[in-house]
């Protein structure tokens, strides 16, 4: 097969990875004229650049119930060699088609093997072709230390997907893969092998040293496991290995596997896990302050935000113009980015209306319900207490 279709190949199966904000979303997936795609991702900086997100290869030992890519599905098997690999990138990023690339693969032969031609192909993108941004990679599952400390002085961003929340739920996808030891020990591993690297130099830094973080991966509903079990564990990797980002991927049946007759996870219950993932990560909550139903999900019906105000009526309405910053992130309609601009805008007037709400970015049908200002309720304020 040429270039341009194990590209085609390669990129596509490496959709089922997320590396971004919008990255591997059809929405906002682009296809270049040479057939190739190319995804924008959202940097852990804010900026937006195109992506060359690849497997090194579909090709895979393990069964994986619900993986397109798992051992015993019939479908074609190929794989890029790193110097192959390498140049394709190289002529992507010489074009101007692409800013940074998203590593992935699938474990052929063994995790070491695989990840020994993942690293090789990165350090001809780094060394050979002189690229010093932005590089995600991927930590197989069962990877050695060395593997992952490597990977972790080339690239900005390592990654390994934990799949489902614990041992048991894992167990529903893969009798093969061992969770504490293949998986959450390596997590573990790569932050103490960022801990352990020198800091950048403020000037000249070329490249890596994992400074962008660690992320992981969960596939949602594939496990029956309930939202509770899946933010429970993020919380854990965010307190326990400063993660920097848990992504949720709804679960889709996929043809030849043995859960193609699964019903697929409603795109809704993917939102509001991301939903609670800020109010932990952005908005100062605590785990133990999420609301669940009584099987342990988030309701659907209402943001969990707004569910929590709604379950917490003693503590409003809160007074806007005296407020603090954890206060306002508590107010429905009112982020991160709202409560800043309110906070520096009352030094200088107060706030009086529903204007002066939304000159700041507020959401105010939300927020109508739960402020006051000046001591006022506003006019369009439902009647909750």
């Amino acid at each position: 097969m040429d270039a341009v279709g194990k590209i085609e190949l390669l990129g596509r199966a490496a959709q089922y990875d997320l590396c971004g904000e919008a990255c591997g979303t059809e929405a906002h997936r682009v296809r270049d004229e040479l057939d190739r795609w190319i995804y924008p991702a959202v940097m852990p900086d804010g900026r937006r650049i195109a992506m060359f997100k690849v497997l090194m290869t579909n090709a895979c030992e393990n069964d994986c119930r619900y993986c397109a890519q798992r051992a015993s599905r019939d479908c074609r098997r190929i794989s890029f060699q790193p110097e192959e690999l390498a140049r394709i990138f190289d002529s992507l990023k010489t074009q101007r088609r692409v800013e940074g690339i998203f590593l992935s693969s699938s474990v052929r032969g063994s995790a070491d093997r695989t990840m020994e031609q993942m690293l090789a192909s990165i350090e001809i993108i780094r060394f050979k072709y002189a690229f010093p941004g932005y590089v995600h990679l991927k930590i197989l599952p069962g990877a050695q230390k060395g593997a992952i400390e490597r990977a972790v002085e080339l690239a900005d961003r390592v990654s390994l997907n934990l799949e489902a929340p614990n041992p048991q739920r894992l167990a529903h996808l893969s009798e093969a893969k061992d969770f504490e030891n293949d998986l959450l020990k390596r997590l573990y591993w790569a932050r103490e092998c960022i801990a352990a690297q020198p800091p950048l130099p403020r000037h000249g830094g070329q490249f890596g040293h994992g400074r962008a973080g660690i992320t992981t991966q969960f596939v949602v509903g594939a496990a029956q496991e309930s939202d509770r079990e899946i933010l429970g564990t993020s919380d854990r990797l965010y307190r326990g290995i400063a993660l920097s980002r848990a992504y949720y991927s709804a679960f889709q049946p996929v043809p030849d596997t043995p859960l193609e007759n699964q019903a697929a996870t409603p795109p809704l219950r993917e939102h509001r896990l991301y939903q609670s993932d800020w109010l932990l990560r952005k908005y100062g909550f605590q785990f133990g302050e999420l609301v669940f139903d009584e099987v342990g999900n988030l309701p659907m019906e209402a943001d969990p935000k707004m569910v929590w105000a709604q379950a917490h009526v003693d503590r409003f309405p809160i007074e806007v113009n005296r407020a603090s910053r954890e206060e306002l992130l508590r107010i429905p309609g009112i982020g991160p980015t709202s409560a800043a601009r309110i906070l520096r805008l009352r030094r200088e007037n107060k706030f009086r209306n529903i204007e002066d709400l939304k000159k700041a970015g507020v959401v105010v049908s939300r927020a109508i319900p739960y402020v006051l200002l000046e001591g006022r309720r506003l006019p369009a304020q439902l009647s909750l207490w």
